[in-house]
């Protein structure tokens, strides 16, 4: 039988369970201070696939590549932006290796680095979109069914990995920004607000958008009810494990999973369709979550891995 696609279980009104993060997840099995997750790749790909497998029996619905700094510009400052197209084929490929058929691989695409011309930087815009490209065509070559262009700071920026997306791939496009709240309310740090980036991004073809990284859950919470108010398409949240902070000279994210799933349950109610987890979420916090959302929603088949 063949299986819907994200948008055709998006369209039943299905909620997919995302996963937890990569960085913290990859930093507790080896990935050393100032180390280049993309490396694990190549370096480490038995880490990689387990990473997914585990997201994957905790209950996730998709899990996200380990490919967030996989363009030239991220991989030059570690010497390795002549192989930017490979790591990200090599992500989305440990990650598909370990998806049954019930499940999806989402490209992690993240932020170049560099500040667009445009946004008064020193990059080309040309530049930037073909750094997209590269990212995006490997991930499509890997096997992944999606991409999320995630964790941005500028909505210019998130619009031409949008359009490298749309151009040069077949891929389902979801596009997240990061926002901080400040006295004059919810901005990403170059001064875009909820309601004008989302629309841009809507206008450009994204096929969901929303927001990820940055803030607890109790603040998604309250930033996805701005979002909804002047957006009525597929959102998607990932959320950090609370602000992290520091206990007995260790970096803790402090929210636990039964507090996660509360403030998740919470986003459901608001509309979002796609709820995971960004910095400290564990497989346990989307463990838990899956238990609550699958209870009302049963789907798919648990991964087993040898």
């Amino acid at each position: 039988m063949e299986q819907p696609t994200i948008l055709e279980r998006l369209a039943k009104g299905d909620v997919l369970v995302s996963d937890g993060a990569t960085g913290t997840y990859l930093q507790a099995n080896g990935l050393e201070p100032g180390g280049c997750p993309e490396a694990f790749n190549v370096d480490q790909p038995e880490i990689i696939r387990r990473m997914a497998a585990d997201y994957f029996n905790a209950g996730s619905d998709m899990v996200l590549t380990a490919s967030f700094g996989g363009s030239r510009f991220m991989l030059d400052k570690y010497g390795y932006s002549g192989h930017a197209h490979e790591f990200n084929r090599l992500a989305a490929m440990h990650a598909k290796s370990v998806a049954s058929q019930w499940h999806f691989v989402v490209g992690s695409v993240g932020p170049t680095g560099e500040i667009l011309d445009s946004n008064g930087g020193t990059t080309a815009e040309d530049e930037i979109y073909d750094a997209f490209v590269d990212q995006l065509t490997g991930l499509e070559e890997g096997g992944a069914d999606a991409a999320v262009i995630e964790t941005m700071i500028s909505v210019e920026e998130a619009l031409l990995a949008v359009r490298a997306a749309k151009e040069h791939t077949s891929l389902v496009v979801m596009s997240t920004l990061m926002y901080d709240k400040g006295p004059r309310g919810w901005f990403t740090m170059m001064g875009d607000t909820p309601a004008s980036a989302t629309k841009r991004l809507q206008d450009a073809g994204a096929d969901v958008v929303g927001t990820n990284c940055g803030n607890g859950s109790d603040r998604m919470v309250e930033l996805a009810k701005i979002i909804r108010e002047t957006y009525d398409g597929y959102m998607l949240v990932h959320s950090n494990a609370g602000i992290p902070e520091i206990r007995q000279g260790q970096i803790v994210y402090p929210e636990t999973p039964e507090y996660m799933t509360e403030r998740f349950l919470k986003l459901m109610e608001v509309g979002v369709i796609i709820v995971g987890g960004c910095c400290g979420t564990t497989p346990k916090h989307i463990e838990r979550f899956a238990e609550a959302v699958h209870d009302r929603d049963p789907v798919g088949y648990p991964v087993t891995v040898s």
